[in-house]
């Protein structure tokens, strides 16, 4: 169902530039024709080989094949390597609030069984260039839409982009939030900040939304990402089933999810390790906000700050084992020259975790490294535990869930084992 979009003075927004009425021509490269025409999202600086003049972030630039014909259109960045994210391929169509509103109404009803869900209240509503918007995501905090955009060449559109995000997915708050790369740019961004609330009243304080029944709070200004990682929803329930009577560990803990779940699935003890002892505070909150379900309120849970390869080997040395070890590390590669480096991280995690997991116990372990393939990822895993006489039985492996589709090779990330460790 589209509603009304809301009226340009209700957002509070500075004044911000206008897309360049004179959209550049470019042409490519033989390989980047190819790619364009397989839809990938990506057209890379040095895969240009004509371009009619300089532009602004947020230009539009069309792209034309060898034979001048249109090939795309997509926002152009000239501060990335990434110089323009595709929006339109294949048949040409005017980006206007129009098209930004059914490319969002395409990525809302792709999430309709969520939106059924009464026990779930948070998701990811656009993922990416995965749902068509490359470079922008937005996640559902119950009432609260959070949005974050990976280039500056979003900002010239938002005045389009947020009134139609609205029309199709209402809600009562819209907060900004920036990339590492966009807040660099400061000079482009025209006083935009993150966390700021684009719409609707002021934030006092985290956002609070329903996952499966449980209830969270997240901090959608400071937080990881926006707040809160909702690509493992169904993994944390396969968690809850496989938990019970089980003491549990989980490694890279942040605000507590996995543990929580598993508390709700029986687990008598669950450790939250984590660098950050404001992500465990979060935790313990997250915990307090739940302890009226009695397998929540009979759980010990027990917060370790440190790092985590220093803590494994720490809980190791103690001769504390568990039943359940979950890992889920931040990504370990920025780029094709950094995977070696992360598989050995994986490694060494392996072993760790496997180094306090009894015999018999269960691994979930997990990788959200785009640039690790899913078989390096799961061999590297079997490898590392079968040369330390740990033979893994396969549970299951998992990927993204439906809130997190995969659109191009490079958006297919997320990639979790679960498996028996006799």
């Amino acid at each position: 169902m589209t509603n009304a979009r809301p009226r340009s003075d209700q957002f509070h927004l500075p004044p911000l530039p206008s897309p360049s009425s004179k959209n550049l021509a470019i042409r490519v490269q033989p390989a980047a024709e190819r790619a364009l025409r397989q839809g990938h999202p990506w057209l890379y600086a040095d895969s240009i080989r004509e371009q009619s003049h300089e532009g602004q972030p947020g230009d539009l630039a069309v792209v034309f094949d060898r034979r001048r014909r249109f090939l795309a259109v997509g926002l152009y960045d000239p501060l990335s390597t990434i110089r323009v994210r595709v929006l339109q391929q294949g048949q040409p169509a005017p980006i206007n609030g129009d098209w930004f509103q059914e490319r969002l109404a395409s990525a809302v009803a792709r999430r309709a069984p969520l939106q059924e869900d009464d026990g779930t209240t948070g998701y990811r509503l656009a993922h990416g260039e995965n749902d068509g918007l490359p470079g922008l995501i937005v996640d559902r905090y119950a009432d609260t839409l959070v949005v974050k955009i990976y280039t500056v060449a979003w900002i010239p559109h938002l005045t389009q982009v947020l009134p139609a995000l609205l029309s199709v997915a209402p809600a009562q708050r819209l907060v900004l939030r920036l990339s590492r790369a966009c807040a660099e740019q400061r000079s482009h961004l025209h006083d935009l900040r993150g966390g700021q609330v684009l719409y609707g009243p002021p934030l006092d304080g985290p956002v609070h939304f329903y996952e499966h029944g449980l209830h969270f709070a997240a901090d959608v200004v400071e937080g990881q990402k926006t707040g809160f990682f909702f690509d493992h929803r169904e993994n944390r329930a396969r968690v809850e089933q496989l938990a019970g009577k089980k003491q549990v560990l989980n490694v890279f803990a942040y605000t507590g999810a996995f543990s929580l779940y598993a508390a709700r699935g029986g687990a008598p003890l669950v450790v939250s390790l984590d660098l950050s002892q404001p992500a465990l505070a979060a935790a313990e909150h997250n915990f307090s906000l739940n302890r009226q379900l009695s397998n929540v309120a009979n759980a010990e849970h027990e917060m370790l700050v440190g790092d985590a390869f220093q803590a494994l080997h720490n809980l190791r040395q103690d001769g504390r084992l568990f039943d359940m070890v979950v890992v889920d590390p931040p990504s370990f590669a920025q780029s094709q020259a950094e995977v070696e480096r992360a598989l050995g991280a994986y490694r060494k995690l392996a072993r760790r975790a496997l180094g306090v997991l009894r015999r018999g116990g269960i691994l979930v372990m997990a990788s959200c490294t785009s640039r690790v393939t899913a078989e390096q990822f799961f061999t590297t895993v079997h490898d590392t535990a079968s040369n330390h006489g740990r033979l893994l039985q396969e549970i299951e492996r998992t990927g993204q869930p439906l809130d997190h589709p995969i659109g191009f090779p490079q958006g297919a990330y997320l990639k979790c084992l679960f498996a028996n460790a006799p």
